[in-house]
Protein backbone atom coordinates (compact mmCIF):
# COMPACT_ATOMS: atom_id res chain seq x y z
CA UNK A 1 0.00 0.00 0.00
CA UNK A 2 3.14 2.26 0.51
CA UNK A 3 4.31 1.81 -2.83
CA UNK A 4 0.96 2.82 -4.29
CA UNK A 5 0.87 6.33 -2.14
CA UNK A 6 4.97 6.93 -3.07
CA UNK A 7 3.75 6.35 -7.06
CA UNK A 8 1.07 8.66 -6.72
CA UNK A 9 3.26 11.27 -4.72
CA UNK A 10 5.58 11.42 -7.57
CA UNK A 11 2.49 11.41 -10.48
CA UNK A 12 1.89 14.72 -8.92
CA UNK A 13 5.74 15.49 -8.37
CA UNK A 14 5.92 14.76 -12.62
CA UNK A 15 2.59 17.09 -12.94
CA UNK A 16 4.03 19.81 -11.48
CA UNK A 17 6.99 19.54 -13.55
CA UNK A 18 5.07 19.23 -16.67
CA UNK A 19 3.11 22.21 -16.29
CA UNK A 20 6.38 24.21 -15.41
CA UNK A 21 7.83 23.09 -18.54
CA UNK A 22 4.98 23.91 -20.81
CA UNK A 23 4.48 27.44 -19.27
CA UNK A 24 8.33 28.07 -20.16
CA UNK A 25 7.26 26.62 -23.65
CA UNK A 26 4.14 29.29 -23.57
CA UNK A 27 6.14 31.97 -22.55
CA UNK A 28 8.71 31.53 -25.51
CA UNK A 29 5.76 30.98 -27.70
CA UNK A 30 4.43 34.31 -26.36
CA UNK A 31 7.90 36.12 -27.22
CA UNK A 32 7.86 34.55 -30.32
CA UNK A 33 4.49 35.93 -31.78
CA UNK A 34 5.47 39.45 -30.01
CA UNK A 35 2.63 39.08 -27.42
CA UNK A 36 5.13 39.79 -24.98
CA UNK A 37 8.27 41.37 -24.28
CA UNK A 38 11.77 40.06 -24.15
CA UNK A 39 12.44 41.15 -20.59
CA UNK A 40 8.99 39.89 -19.36
CA UNK A 41 9.16 36.48 -21.20
CA UNK A 42 13.05 36.01 -19.63
CA UNK A 43 11.46 37.18 -16.32
CA UNK A 44 9.08 35.21 -15.91
CA UNK A 45 10.80 31.96 -17.33
CA UNK A 46 13.71 32.66 -14.93
CA UNK A 47 11.16 32.64 -12.25
CA UNK A 48 10.53 28.89 -12.51
CA UNK A 49 13.82 27.40 -13.41
CA UNK A 50 15.24 26.71 -10.03
CA UNK A 51 12.11 25.57 -8.65
CA UNK A 52 12.18 22.87 -11.63
CA UNK A 53 15.79 21.56 -10.64
CA UNK A 54 14.89 21.38 -7.20
CA UNK A 55 11.73 19.80 -7.45
CA UNK A 56 13.41 17.35 -10.04
CA UNK A 57 15.95 16.86 -7.51
CA UNK A 58 13.45 15.93 -5.07
CA UNK A 59 12.13 13.84 -7.67
CA UNK A 60 15.34 11.70 -7.80
CA UNK A 61 15.83 11.74 -3.70
CA UNK A 62 12.71 10.28 -3.62
CA UNK A 63 12.90 7.77 -6.19
CA UNK A 64 16.29 6.69 -4.23
CA UNK A 65 14.67 6.73 -0.81
CA UNK A 66 11.52 4.72 -1.66
CA UNK A 67 13.91 2.49 -3.27
CA UNK A 68 12.51 2.61 -7.17
CA UNK A 69 16.17 2.48 -8.39
CA UNK A 70 15.40 2.15 -12.17
CA UNK A 71 13.27 5.52 -11.87
CA UNK A 72 15.85 7.02 -9.89
CA UNK A 73 18.12 5.59 -13.03
CA UNK A 74 15.93 7.51 -15.75
CA UNK A 75 16.19 11.03 -13.93
CA UNK A 76 19.79 10.68 -13.32
CA UNK A 77 20.68 12.12 -17.27
CA UNK A 78 17.85 14.85 -16.74
CA UNK A 79 18.97 15.98 -13.19
CA UNK A 80 22.50 15.48 -14.93
CA UNK A 81 21.89 17.79 -17.75
CA UNK A 82 20.05 20.42 -15.11
CA UNK A 83 23.52 20.58 -13.12
CA UNK A 84 25.36 20.69 -16.00
CA UNK A 85 23.55 23.87 -16.84
CA UNK A 86 23.71 25.36 -13.06
CA UNK A 87 27.11 24.95 -12.66
CA UNK A 88 27.88 26.94 -15.94
CA UNK A 89 25.76 29.49 -15.50
CA UNK A 90 23.48 28.42 -18.60
CA UNK A 91 20.64 27.78 -16.78
CA UNK A 92 18.95 31.38 -17.05
CA UNK A 93 17.83 33.22 -20.40
CA UNK A 94 19.37 36.22 -20.75
CA UNK A 95 17.24 39.53 -22.37
CA UNK A 96 19.31 40.36 -24.49
CA UNK A 97 19.83 37.01 -26.28
CA UNK A 98 17.00 35.30 -26.15
CA UNK A 99 15.82 35.93 -29.75
CA UNK A 100 18.75 34.47 -30.98
CA UNK A 101 18.21 31.21 -28.34
CA UNK A 102 14.80 31.18 -29.44
CA UNK A 103 14.41 28.13 -31.29
CA UNK A 104 17.43 26.30 -29.24
CA UNK A 105 15.64 27.20 -26.12
CA UNK A 106 12.11 25.79 -27.28
CA UNK A 107 14.01 22.47 -28.45
CA UNK A 108 15.41 22.68 -25.45
CA UNK A 109 12.25 22.33 -23.28
CA UNK A 110 10.09 20.24 -25.83
CA UNK A 111 13.28 17.64 -25.37
CA UNK A 112 12.33 17.61 -21.32
CA UNK A 113 8.67 17.50 -21.70
CA UNK A 114 9.04 14.49 -23.91
CA UNK A 115 11.55 13.22 -21.33
CA UNK A 116 9.23 14.45 -18.52
CA UNK A 117 6.15 12.52 -20.15
CA UNK A 118 8.20 9.38 -20.53
CA UNK A 119 8.84 9.31 -17.39
CA UNK A 120 5.47 9.91 -16.20
CA UNK A 121 3.77 6.87 -18.39
CA UNK A 122 6.72 4.75 -16.74
CA UNK A 123 5.52 5.71 -13.11
CA UNK A 124 1.57 5.30 -13.81
CA UNK A 125 2.73 1.70 -15.58
CA UNK A 126 4.32 1.08 -12.09
CA UNK A 127 1.95 2.89 -10.14
CA UNK A 128 -1.23 0.56 -12.01
CA UNK A 129 1.36 -2.66 -11.88
CA UNK A 130 1.91 -1.89 -8.29
CA UNK A 131 -2.21 -1.64 -7.14
CA UNK A 132 -3.18 -4.70 -9.57
CA UNK A 133 -0.26 -7.00 -7.61
CA UNK A 134 -1.38 -5.30 -3.77
CA UNK A 135 -5.33 -6.71 -5.38
CA UNK A 136 -3.63 -10.73 -5.77
CA UNK A 137 -2.84 -10.17 -2.26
Amino acid sequence: MADIFAWLISFFILIALIVIVIYQLMCLADLEFDYINPYDSSSRINKVVLPEYIILGVLCSFYLVTGHWIMSLFCAPYLYYNVRLYRQGKHLVDVTEIFNLLPKEKKQRLVKLFYLVFILFLSLFWMIYTSLEDQDD
